[in-house]
Formats: structure tokens, C-alpha cells, sequence
């Protein structure tokens, strides 16, 4: 009986003076090391610069598919990938201006 006492009182302290295990604080930064080098090629493919870059480009492939004359496979393609490039991030630009202000209650 004094052993069953004694063990439930040991047992009563370790419960009560072992500390509380808290989660972790997420910081500002972004709790991922890859999340600061993918934001910063997100704001560069937004800025002015890749808007003046991607309209040369699809001026550029397009000119180079209509008057380009016998090209091989592999050089149309790589011009048809730089055109999907240079329409994707005229897009984002294009869609960004559109559709900034959100929704209207």
C-alpha cells in the first residue's frame, strides 16, 4: 500500500513539474529555404523588364516562323518554347493588371 502510494506520488510530481511541449513560431521569412530564391524569381518575371523581354520574344519567334524559310525539327522547337515562354509571362502580366482590385462587395 505505502509503494502504491509512494509510486502514484512520484508519478503526480513528474507529471506536474515536466514543462509544456509548445509548437513552433512559423517566422516572417517563410519557414522553407527555397521559398525566398522561388519569390524572387516570381517578382522578376512580374517587373517591366520581362514584360519589354517576353514582347521581343514573341516579335522575334514569330518573325522566325513566317520568315524563317527550312529550319530544322529541333531549331522549330526550340523557337516554339521560347514563344510559350515569352506568351507565358506576357499572360501573368496581362492577368495581374486585369484582375488586381479582387472582389467588389
Amino acid at each position: 500500500m505505502q509503494r502504491t502510494l509512494a509510486l502514484a506520488c512520484l508519478l503526480a510530481l513528474f507529471a506536474l513539474s515536466a514543462e509544456p511541449a509548445l509548437a513552433a513560431t512559423t517566422s516572417t521569412t517563410g519557414g522553407l529555404p527555397w521559398e525566398s530564391p522561388l519569390n524572387t524569381i516570381r517578382d522578376s518575371l512580374k517587373g517591366p523588364v520581362a514584360l519589354a523581354i517576353s514582347l521581343i520574344g514573341i516579335v522575334v519567334t514569330g518573325a522566325m516562323l513566317i520568315f524563317g524559310g527550312e529550319i530544322n525539327e529541333f531549331a522549330r522547337r526550340v523557337i516554339m518554347m521560347v514563344l510559350v515562354v515569352a506568351l507565358l509571362v506576357q499572360a501573368n502580366n496581362v492577368l495581374t493588371t486585369l484582375f488586381t482590385t479582387g472582389a467588389v462587395l
